[in-house]
């Protein structure tokens, strides 16, 4: 299976922090575990639930201060926010993390991210179902962190060295205690207060952690609501002000977005309704904070574009249909032999239709469902006609996408109105080393002026395939690009013979007869000749017979207002034009124009009148065989908009 971008993206950018060598180890920390400075670990977790983790994601580290989080979240759900911010406000204090920080007269700590807010949040939180309150705390988490891998525990080895040196600790409960803020004995508080700062998780149980949150408080895995929507809202600007301490105010410049730190060296960081993302590494800075990790977090927000002020606009986006080729209309019925190729093997050309915005969620769901196809998929093919407005993850992850599914012989097909998308991929390819992808546009260009570059225009038919990245602006030529690529890859006598002129018999529309009947009509067909660019047939015309190539091809183009003209798709040997000019209009509705020099066979409208009076059992089969092609192109759009409607994201997360 192919490795995601996400991965790789991640395994890149831990290689370029481990050189990070400053910090100092937290004191106690040092003494409990004497770390590994270094271990280095980051995941992030999808609201889906989905994880992408590297470096030492399963590590275990004490929780510490992130333990705060939840503690608070408890207590707003068991008593609301008016209460408990009678003891805990949520004002940002600006000191350090065990600053002595009270306010005046009413003892209130400023925020409950702080030990004193801490503390106090701990002792509102009472026993409960039977469950104590160190329980009902764990139990909080533990149900955060449901689908990662590992269980959450305590480790008695921290929370000794904690209960013996938190000498600061005990103070600021004994003072939360004076001004009543704690009701009761502050000891067991305190005690509390150290075992579920104690708590070991990975990076994997964090980023899961955050998820939560990102996802209103339910955890993606498991569906199970930890915290209530209101109050998840609450934790989140409460971190989003709080939650780094003193460095509160140029975390949100750089980052902008909610975090939490502990001193054993882990970042919860939580983007809302996108993802989780959980970092460690023990080396912290002046502040308490990981160096590497915060790091990390601000090459992640810069590269996936995730600062709230980076935010796109809503849109509503969705990869809204997910189906193969073989479940495609071109709204044509090919020739037999191509028609069968699809047929077998259509299932090996995917196809994507997305619209909306493209952040950091949608390009993460549409790259994991493109890397997650089978092995046997050769060929995927993405919509973005639907697409209003795009950021920097899309432009990230789709160029390694991009490069490293062309790379392993695999083609990838956009479909855009314009070339902006494109030109973004190709400027951020063009300053990795990495990473190579050819420039589409050119042939892009061609394709719009009806000149594609079909695969068996290759100077060899035994050459080895390779990998392609192309670009059209409609959706037919894409499809009919794609048909015939798989025709290359899985078929190559197909195209070996494909300017050997062809027989009638190789018609769909004559394949509804038998052999004597298809020979009887082959000897009222007149052989015409028409060079390149030659118009055939014009807009309008009255119904003039029905037309097979023998070879060339040959181009269905519709007429819009003034000159606008939209190109339907081309006709290759072996099919049929004209007619659907038998609509009740009784007139042409396409025009079709010679691409290469073109001999067809023509059934003309007199010869058909003839047929009718000299032998019309013929002509009834005729018409029954016409009628078939024509509910044959219906059954193509049919099965596409079946394909279309069976197709749920929510069950594709």
């Amino acid at each position: 299976m192919m490795i995601s971008p996400l991965h790789r993206y991640l395994s890149e950018l831990l290689e370029n922090l481990r050189p990070m060598t400053s910090g100092n180890l937290n004191p106690v920390t040092e003494v409990a575990t004497d770390p590994d400075v270094n271990k280095v670990g980051i995941t992030l977790t999808t609201v889906n639930g989905h994880q992408y983790s590297s470096g030492d994601s399963t590590h275990k580290f004490a929780i510490q201060s992130i333990a705060k989080v939840f503690s608070y979240g408890l207590a707003l759900d068991d008593l609301g926010p008016t209460e408990v911010g009678k003891k805990v406000d949520v004002e940002p204090s600006g000191d350090p993390f065990n600053e002595i920080s009270l306010q005046q007269n009413t003892g209130r700590p400023d925020n409950p991210m702080i030990n004193a807010g801490a503390i106090a949040t701990v002792g509102l939180v009472k026993g409960k179902g039977g469950k104590d309150r160190l329980s009902r705390i764990s139990r909080s988490m533990e149900l955060a962190s449901e689908g990662s891998p590992g269980e959450l525990e305590i480790n008695r080895t921290v929370y000794h060295a904690e209960n013996i040196g938190g000498h600061r600790n005990r103070a600021l409960a004994w003072l939360l205690r004076s001004f009543e803020i704690i009701d009761s004995d502050p000891e067991p508080v305190v005690q509390d207060y150290f075992l579920e700062c104690s708590t070991d998780v990975t990076t994997e149980n964090l980023s899961m952690m955050a998820a939560t949150l990102a996802n209103k408080g339910v955890n993606p895995v498991t569906g199970r609501e930890v915290f209530s929507e209101e109050t998840t809202r609450q934790v989140l600007a409460v971190m989003m002000t709080c939650g780094m301490y003193d460095a509160a105010g140029n975390w949100m410049i750089d980052i902008g977005l909610p975090a939490k730190s502990g001193v054993d060296g882990g970042i919860m960081v939580v983007v809302p309704g996108q993802l989780g993302i959980g970092v460690y590494s023990a080396p912290l800075d002046r502040h308490g904070n990981s160096v590497r990790g915060a790091a990390a977090i601000r090459r992640v927000t810069r590269d996936l574009g995730l600062h709230y002020a980076d935010a796109a606009p809503l849109g509503g986006s969705t990869l809204r249909a997910h189906y193969s080729l073989a479940d495609a209309s071109l709204g044509v019925v090919r020739s037999t032999e191509l028609s069968r190729i699809t047929a077998q093997f259509g299932d090996r050309c995917q196809i994507l239709e997305v619209s909306g915005d493209l952040g950091f969620a949608e390009t993460e769901t549409m790259a994991r469902t493109i890397v997650e196809m089978e092995d046997d998929v050769s060929m995927v093919i993405i919509d973005f006609q639907g697409v209003d407005d795009f950021g920097r993850a899309a432009i990230l992850i789709l160029a390694s996408l991009t490069a490293k599914w062309r790379a392993i012989g695999k083609d990838i097909i956009f479909i855009d109105w314009g070339e902006t998308l494109v030109e973004h991929i190709l400027d951020y390819i063009e300053v990795r080393e990495d990473l190579d992808l050819p420039d589409p546009r050119e042939k892009a260009k061609a394709a719009s002026a009806g000149h594609i570059d079909l695969p068996w225009d290759a100077e060899s038919i035994e050459e080895e395939i390779t990998g392609e990245f192309r670009l059209f602006d409609n959706r037919s030529a894409a499809l009919e690009w794609a048909e015939l690529r798989l025709a290359q890859r899985y078929a190559r006598q197909i195209l070996q013979t494909d300017d050997t002129p062809r027989e009638p018999g190789n018609a769909p529309v004559f394949e509804f007869l038998d052999d004597r009947d298809v020979d009887v009509l082959a000897g009222y067909m007149e052989l015409r000749s028409y060079t390149a660019d030659t118009v055939i047939r014009r807009v309008g015309q009255p119904f003039g017979g029905i037309y097979f190539i023998r070879s060339g091809r040959v181009e269905l183009a519709a007429e819009g207002r003034g000159d606008a003209r939209y190109r339907h798709v081309y006709l290759s040997p072996g099919t049929t034009f004209g007619e659907f000019a038998l609509s009740y209009t009784g007139r042409q509705l396409t025009t079709i124009r010679a691409i290469d020099d073109v001999e067809v066979l023509v059934l003309s409208a007199q010869k058909i009148r003839s047929i009718e009076k000299s032998a019309p059992h013929l002509a009834i089969r005729l018409w029954t065989a016409i009628a078939r092609e024509a509910y044959t192109v219906l059954e193509q759009s049919s099965r596409e908009a079946g394909a279309r409607e069976d197709y749920d994201p929510d069950q594709h997360d």
